[in-house]
């Protein structure tokens, strides 16, 4: 099946022609094309392309500003960003939007056709002159180490701390007493709790802030 693509580029031919080079190299589909921010959000609606080759420039927008209404829209697609150059700094600030790569128009379009084809596979793209700043940019004290817990763990731990028990949570939450008990050693498995009152002081000491 081909790859079905959205392009965003404020610049005609550019826009037109990479239409046409990706259309004549066989494998893609081009569904439709929009030169700014809000004509591309009027027109993706009910067209589900598999990944949108988006600019970072739109003239009177910016890729960040599409991505964000796009995630408000619900538009899905995966965000694969074709530009001529972009800051380090907007460069992680898109990673953090959630485009799956950045690349380069100065690259051949072989190179675009492949890159195309690892994004839509569900890869990730990224120009190297980008990944020192994304590295430096991370700031190792800020990265969360702890278990990560799910929504019903931390719901169970919500009522534990009110002081219900396993039945009065259940009946709380609307699942059977059987279900808390396996969250309950979930969580002491994954915390490395031996009881509920340890379970509740390692909760305190470090998830206050998801609680």
């Amino acid at each position: 099946m081909p790859v079905k693509l959205f392009l965003i580029d404020d610049h005609a031919l550019f826009r037109e022609g990479l239409a046409t080079v990706l259309e004549g190299k066989g494998g893609f589909t081009v569904l439709g094309k929009a030169d700014s921010v809000r004509s591309a959000l009027d027109a993706l609606p009910g067209i589900y392309p598999d990944l949108i080759l988006l600019d970072v420039d739109l003239g009177n927008g910016r890729a960040l500003e599409f991505l964000r209404k796009a995630r408000e829209q619900q538009l899905n697609a995966p965000v694969l960003i074709v530009t001529a150059g972009v800051s380090d700094f907007e460069a992680m600030q898109l990673v953090h939007a959630g485009v799956r790569g950045i690349f380069h128009k100065h690259n051949p379009p072989d190179a675009l056709c492949e890159a195309i084809r690892k994004v839509a596979a569900g890869d990730v793209v990224m120009e190297p002159g980008y990944l020192r700043g994304l590295f430096a940019a991370v700031d190792p004290a800020a990265v969360d180490t702890r278990p990560r817990l799910t929504d019903r763990e931390l719901s169970v731990l919500r009522l534990i701390l009110q002081g219900l028990a396993n039945k009065e949570i259940a009946d709380h939450l609307g699942i059977s007493e059987s279900s808390v008990k396996a969250v309950l050693r979930g969580l002491f498995e994954k915390l490395n709790a031996r009881t509920r009152s340890q379970l509740v002081k390692i909760v305190l000491d470090q998830y206050r802030d998801q609680l």
